[in-house]
């Protein structure tokens, strides 16, 4: 079957964080280079489940005049609150004894759906080429065994895979570099750390399932800028979760639960978890004479340093959570996915320009930050195996006194 070819210096796959902040910087190292962006969804964002509590750390560097840009990050956190729940009670947790990991206070409420939308009309302004409904559905490979691109979805096909009358042949998209960024469990991500090997002696990926609704209050239970975790009830004490609720502009709030899929109870549901968390009497006179208005739910990577595959192979590179850059500990990996692509970047710029190979990927995000902040919180999760009472004392220990330089 002979397909239409467009060629390109670099293609990236996911129009999320990571695959948007490679493209801006792409171009703001070089300009002349011809890069294009695809996306699965029908519009930017429409695969990004809102509701995020945003660090700045890696837009700053990225586009250091974001705030005078029209940039969709407004929303200040104002006010934190830490709640240990049993079935009928509350105790809250003195924030000023949280590690600093799961302090927010410059940190932003936003839609991460809209921050999406926003990169990419600064990337459009670059120059570079977004496609919204475009999923690339396989990978291409040169003979001698390199990435060569990849092939667009074939559209107009009924469920037995036949042509309709809207047929469209999906089209080969060839690259000097293929830059994946589909985020958790990206289905061309997982095809390359099997061909690839690129999670040889590195621990099994961990998951997570992460619910997430948004609710329109009432103004006199809506307080704009608070930030509220919780641990505890309903789930026992050896199973991972908590949730969030983030009360953001326009009287919403973002509220959501996330359970780690390594529960041990054959018969929990995480998402009937999620609707028993709403009942507690400290969250039901939240959202009473409320209105849900949207909802969702996500995959989350859990595993952390320890289950960081190897990130380039030739012709590609693998970044943000399609390899696992989420800081779990902090619930935050947007930041962490973005400076992937910042690095992602620079390697490309290097790789073209000097030839250098894709490998110095891996040296360059070893001396960052994002890496310094994953390898300080590698031990968190593996705690919560003994239980969430000794998890959280560890992580006291581990975060608090000794800031994540455990010798192990």
């Amino acid at each position: 079957m002979v397909r239409e070819v467009m060629k390109y210096d670099v293609v990236i796959v996911g129009a999320g964080p990571s695959g948007l902040t490679t493209a801006i910087k792409l171009k703001q190292l070089n300009s002349n280079l011809n890069v294009c962006v695809l996306e699965k969804g029908a519009e930017v964002g429409a695969h990004i489940l809102s509701g995020n509590v945003f660090e700045t750390k890696a837009l700053d560097e990225l586009l250091p005049n974001w705030k005078n840009e029209g940039s969709p990050i407004k929303t200040r956190v104002s006010k934190e609150k830490f709640l240990f729940l049993t079935k009928n009670k509350s105790l809250s947790w003195p924030t000023w004894l949280l590690p600093s990991v799961q302090k927010n206070h410059n940190n932003y409420i936003i839609s991460l759906a809209n921050l999406c939308r926003w990169l990419a009309e600064q990337a459009e302004k670059l120059g570079i080429e977004i496609f919204p409904g475009f999923p690339a559905s396989e990978i291409l490979y040169k003979e001698d065994g390199s990435v060569k691109g990849v092939v667009t979805l074939d559209m107009g096909l009924d469920k037995d895979g036949n042509k309709k009358d809207t047929y469209e042949q999906g089209m080969e998209l060839h690259a000097k570099v293929t830059v994946f960024a589909e985020g958790c469990r990206g289905h061309l991500g997982k095809n390359l750390i099997k061909k690839y090997h690129l999670d040889q002696g590195k621990d099994p990926q961990q998951f997570g399932i992460g619910f997430k609704e948004i609710w329109e209050l009432s103004e006199n239970k809506h307080q704009e800028g608070l930030v509220m975790h919780t641990a505890g009830w309903p789930l026992d004490n050896k199973t991972y979760g908590g949730s969030f609720v983030y009360h953001a502009e326009k009287k919403q709030i973002f509220i959501g639960y996330v359970v780690g899929l390594d529960y041990q109870n054959p018969h929990l549901s995480p998402f009937d978890e999620f609707q028993r968390f709403k009942t507690h009497p400290a969250i039901r006179k939240i959202l009473e004479e409320g209105k849900r208005i949207s909802f969702g739910a996500r995959a989350l990577i859990e595993g952390g340093i320890q289950s960081l595959p190897k990130m380039h192979m030739p012709g590609a590179l693998l970044i943000g959570c399609d390899a696992g850059t989420l800081n779990m500990p902090k619930i935050k990996g947007s930041h962490t996915a973005m400076k992937s692509g910042i690095i992602a970047a620079e390697t490309i710029i290097e790789h073209i320009k000097k030839n250098a190979d894709l490998s110095i990927y891996e040296t360059k995000f070893k001396k960052s930050w994002a890496f310094k902040e994953l390898y300080a919180a590698r031990n968190v999760k593996p705690s919560f195996r003994w239980s969430l009472i000794l998890a959280i004392l560890f992580t006291g220990l581990d975060q608090i006194l000794f800031r994540g330089r455990l010798p192990f």
